[in-house]
């Protein structure tokens, strides 16, 4: 993406460096001493984290045992650090593939071909690199509605809720040497077909999950669906091109990344990178549309790694250049309603976002996190006018279409506060180049530079824990940094870190309409170490809770999930790069043990692990493995492994994977 300075910049320095370091230690370790269950902070000894093969990752010299009076909630055993080519699960688990790439989700639909893909028969099967996954119960009566459905926390039959994040092309098309991947026309439409979102219905039986192929509520959401365009930015003029000259219609979505339901029983899905699909030069629109040249500038719309452009107009900006601002934005599904159709949320803002996470209490407005996951940006939060009614499911439903968004600033004292992008006020006038509420929403990240908000390292994945009340956001990583702050105090960080943030209030009652906030440093990722080791300057090392095992430190935050006892789950994106899977960890949040990981599942080589999701029993947990089997110079002919089918004839496959205790018993216990 482009570079730009932020405001209120500091010099790469050491003083600088020192200084904010200083303050991340005492964010990170001001409660350390605080043993009950409103425990707020952590520390642990310092090392570093370096990339490396996996015989070059020494682990810290800790004990695998907590020390005396220090007890973790979470009974597995740990799994070991690793790099292979399949995928592995804490001893008492098992992982069983449910759903791949290319599997029929509808009776009699065509089978996996990977050497003759085409839109038509994509259309019909699991889509590629699954991501952001959401669980959905079904009533066993069959004359349930939608509302006694999500209501029935049936937690062996419901329907699976899967994002399709983006297609590598090289690993999904067997191309002769010298041939360009994914630019035939029947290539185009199958990778077209391959993004968005898949729901499935599935059944526990004999203790295996199961995808039911006749169940009427299957269906595939692709670049080629309709959709409507809603909110405060519908029919705006940035909005219109010349196949829906009045903004109110799409076809399509795609780039769909993290994702959220609501308490009403609906996803949503998040488009993040969509800027990859465009072609075209911002330089060419500049004079006709300098407002548009700038923004896709800001996202880094140049050259397509797609060829949709070479089909559809649509996709080129000097064509349509603004075409891209119908996406970046949240697209709520109705799961129980195959015949419905989805929504764009313009008043969530337009971004690139990573979740969207609601929280809502009867009879009071709506609250959404999201992140904007690129270096330097931003952490945002929607506010719905209306209040939500916990009985009325109907009325519910349009709860996002209006409301304030607001972006997050924080303090170096460990305060912060959520400032309003509204029309009018300082900075976001119309002589401040925003003539309308439609014009802040469509250009989230520059009112969010206009009001001073806090650039971040890569907010990704933002999610509340339903005990106790607080907001964690994992920073996967930024090597993009021109100036440290206490909320991301490492000039260079590629190892990311987790904030905690407090609500006013009690845990399990806080108040997520407030404008204000408390934060800590609820970890640092990257590999800790002892003192000796510690003498790189100006880095801040691995932090975690007391006596974090060999296996326990990880890198680079992605996805989270809480399960029922409040535990959170920490999926990663990146350890790859240090020699070892990426996979899950899981710690307690309050406790002796908190922000202690344990390392319960590890990714086939190449592969990220994205959106756990727990049963509403916590009995089973459904992970997606994305892009397995692409590391180094791996391609569709030569992958790094032929994760989950292993058969020669086949090419690695991004797929959901089940886990269930194989007791019984709740997952982590």
């Amino acid at each position: 993406m482009t570079k730009t300075r932020p405001r209120n910049h500091i010099d790469r320095n050491a003083e600088g460096q020192d200084h904010f370091s200083a303050i991340a230690h005492r964010l990170i370790s001001r409660r350390r001493f605080m043993l009950s269950a409103l425990a707020g902070g952590t520390v642990a000894a310092l090392g570093s984290c370096a990339p490396g093969s996996i015989s070059a990752i020494k682990p810290a010299d800790h004990s695998n045992a907590l020390p005396v009076g220090v007890e973790s909630s979470l009974g597995f055993p740990e799994l070991a650090h690793g790099l292979g080519q399949d995928h592995h699960v804490a001893d008492g688990y098992t992982a069983e593939v449910l759903a791949r790439w290319g599997d029929p989700i509808f009776a009699g639909g065509p089978a996996f071909s990977p050497r003759q893909q085409s839109k038509g028969d994509q259309l019909q099967q699991f889509g590629d690199n699954c991501d952001y996954i959401a669980y959905l119960p079904l009533a066993d009566d069959h004359s349930a509605n939608a509302w006694q459905h999500f209501n029935s926390r049936n937690s062996s039959h419901g329907l699976l809720c899967v994002n399709h994040e983006h297609t590598r092309l090289h690993m999904m098309f067997d191309t002769p040497a010298g041939g360009n991947p994914g630019a035939s026309v029947s290539e185009i439409g199958a990778d077209m077909a391959a993004h968005g979102h898949s729901l499935l219905e599935i059944r526990r039986i004999d203790d295996s999950w199961q995808v039911v192929l006749n169940g009427n509520l299957n269906r595939r959401i692709s670049a080629f669906t309709p959709m409507r365009i809603s909110g405060p930015a519908a029919g705006h003029p940035r909005l219109r091109t010349r196949e829906d000259p009045k903004a109110d219609r799409i076809i399509g979505t795609f780039a769909n990344c993290g994702g959220g339901v609501t308490p009403w029983g609906t996803v949503l899905t998040a488009e993040e990178n969509f800027r990859k699909f465009f072609n075209g030069s911002p330089e060419k629109i500049r004079a006709s549309h300098p407002r548009e040249a700038l923004m896709h500038e800001r996202f880094d719309i140049r050259h397509s790694e797609h060829h949709w452009h070479t089909l559809y107009d649509r996709y080129d900006i000097e064509k349509e250049p603004h075409e891209p601002n119908r996406f970046g934005w949240v697209v709520e599904i109705n799961p129980y309603d195959s015949t419905s159709t989805p929504i764009k949320r313009t008043a969530l803002g337009r971004f690139q976002h990573e979740a969207a996470t609601v929280v809502a209490k009867d009879q009071q407005p709506v609250a959404v996190y999201s992140g904007d996951d690129s270096p330097n940006e931003y952490l945002y939060r929607f506010v719905s006018s209306g209040r939500y009614q916990a009985q009325e499911r109907e009325a519910n439903l349009e709860l996002l279409d209006q409301g304030t968004l607001y972006v997050a600033r924080f303090a170096d004292d460990g305060t912060g506060e959520w400032l309003p992008l509204v029309h009018g006020t300082k900075g976001l006038t119309t002589q401040d180049g925003f003539a309308s509420q439609a014009d802040i929403l469509i250009d989230a990240r520059l009112a969010a530079d206009a009001v001073g908000a806090t650039r971040m390292d890569r907010p990704e994945d933002v999610e509340t824990n339903p005990l106790n009340d607080r907001v964690y956001v994992s920073l996967t990583k930024n090597d993009e940094r021109e100036a440290v702050d206490a909320a991301n105090p490492r000039l260079i960080n590629p190892y990311g870190h987790m904030l905690e943030i407090s609500p006013p209030g009690t845990d399990g009652d806080r108040d997520h309409l407030a404008t204000h906030f408390t934060w800590n440093i609820f970890l640092m990722g990257g590999r800790p170490g002892n003192n000796a080791e510690s003498d790189t300057k100006h880095t801040i090392h691995g932090s975690y809770g007391d006596n974090i095992s060999p296996n326990g430190w990880f890198c680079n935050p992605d996805n989270i999930a809480f399960d029922p006892q409040g535990r959170i789950w920490v999926a990663t994106d990146g350890f790859n790069d240090f020699g070892v899977h990426d996979g899950l960890w899981a710690a307690d949040t309050v406790g002796d043990a908190r922000a202690t990981p344990k390392h319960f599942f590890g990714c086939p080589i190449g592969a990220e692990l994205c959106g756990p999701c727990f049963s509403p029993d916590g009995k089973s947990l459904f992970v997606a493995v994305q892009h397995p089997g692409d590391f180094g110079d791996a391609s569709f002919a030569n992958p790094a492994t032929r994760w989950p089918d292993f058969n020669d004839d086949l090419p690695p496959r991004a797929s959901v994977v089940a886990i269930t205790k194989q007791d019984g018993g709740e997952i982590g216990s």
